[in-house]
């Protein structure tokens, strides 16, 4: 197998012709026209005869963008303006995605999308090229993936559930060894952990828009945290929720107990040396309830499959899963903000936790309707953490079983 196979493309054709942007421009009260461009689009376009066919060869260029994501552009997911063209600093057309656009393309495994632009004097024309992300694999990776195939089985089944439709059968085996290569190094990462430096911990992460959690927390309603298994979670925790004083005390995470016992037992202290409280998964209403009215930070784990009685059937990366109801149904009746963090290891070893703005809550006449649909919100925004880093993820999960 080659060291790295070359990434396959896909592309998307446009044409448009400038008299259709010309009317546009006339027709359209200067505010309006944010619908179809970015307000630095039509300042690139400038003034005067040649704007018509700067903004036509912008939004062929749009629309060749989102021929390359058929399904999505037909479910409204994305649209023309998700896609903005820039130059770069030679004077070159690219592109710059909009979040729902960044997640469409992480979907389907696409790092890049180039864009070639044409104009003659009545259309303008786009060609939009999409290549597959290259996926590093380090020598360890594989070996892991030969030579310890824990669960090895499930990592395949669910890497071909989810990217089977875009990535070939050498590209979703080279995701799986670096799945592997990253299970090492975060095994590493946990044995070491207790015998650094507080110094070597705050080194190793960096921690970004913890206003978002700021925010939340001053509405004095407590915080719901939404997260998943990414990245590290052990160093994202106890390294990083522990840097901040003024938080201290006040963080509890939903949790399983972990097999074996001894394992459980020994995770459950490095928690609560940390300062961390931690609550039983099953029964726990009550105390959660509790603890937001006492302005805590409930953290739930929140990408795990739950039983029939547990959950209710949303879908996660396409695919229905039974996801707990307990997120929603309590959102919903407290009012307490839903705050999405993940975490990710870079390549240079250090770690990032990351928090996002709040999730609302999707109402709906219909509660059992309005606490689907939140869980499908929820699983949504762990979907957009998960696709940027996905060989960070717990892919030995059977996390689809309804």
């Amino acid at each position: 197998m080659a060291a790295n196979p070359p990434p396959s493309t896909r592309c998307g054709i446009d044409t448009v012709e400038i008299a259709r942007i010309e009317k546009l421009l006339r027709d359209t009260a200067p505010e309006d026209l944010r619908r179809f461009f970015s307000g630095q689009e039509i300042a690139d376009a400038g003034e005067g005869p040649g704007r018509a066919a700067s903004l036509a060869a912008r939004f062929a260029a749009k629309e060749a963008c989102c021929k390359l994501f058929p399904r999505e552009t037909a479910l409204g997911v994305i649209e023309p303006y998700d896609f903005s063209v820039r130059k770069d600093g030679y004077g070159a057309p690219s592109i710059e995605p909009s979040a729902a656009a960044r997640t469409a393309m992480d979907r389907a495994f696409i790092g890049e999308i180039r864009i070639s632009i044409t104009h003659t004097d009545s259309s303008a024309s786009a060609v939009a090229v999409a290549e597959t992300k290259r996926i590093e694999v380090p020598w360890f990776g594989k070996l892991f993936y030969h030579l310890l195939p824990i669960k090895r089985g499930t990592v395949m089944a669910n890497l071909r559930r989810v990217f089977g439709d875009v990535l070939s059968e050498d590209n979703l085996l080279r995701l799986a060894q670096a799945y592997y290569a990253h299970f090492a190094r975060f095994m590493g990462e946990f044995f070491r952990l207790p015998w650094m430096s507080a110094n070597k911990k705050k080194a190793m992460i960096r921690i970004e828009n913890i206003e978002a959690i700021e925010r939340a927390y001053a509405q004095g309603k407590g915080v719901l945290l939404l997260t998943g298994h990414f990245g590290n979670w052990e160093v994202a925790t106890v390294a990083g929720i522990g840097q901040f004083a003024q938080f201290k005390g006040l963080f509890h995470f939903v949790r399983r107990p972990l097999k074996p016992a001894p394992l459980n037992a020994y995770v459950t202290w490095r928690f609560r040396r940390a300062g961390f409280g931690t609550i039983a998964k099953r029964g726990s209403l009550d105390t959660i309830l509790d603890l937001l009215a006492q302005q805590r930070i409930v953290v739930f784990i929140y990408d795990q499959h739950a039983t029939a009685r547990e959950g209710v059937v949303a879908d996660f990366l396409g695919q229905p899963a039974r996801t707990f109801r307990s997120l929603p149904i309590i959102a919903m009746d407290t009012g307490a903000p839903v705050i999405p963090a993940t975490s990710w290891r870079e390549p240079d070893g250090t770690h990032v936790l990351r928090f996002e703005d709040p999730v609302p809550v999707v109402e709906h006449e219909n509660t059992s309707e309005a606490i689907r649909l939140t869980a499908r919100a929820f699983n949504a925004a762990l979907e957009r953490a998960l696709l940027r880093h996905p060989e960070q993820w717990i892919w030995m999960h059977k996390r689809w079983k309804v």
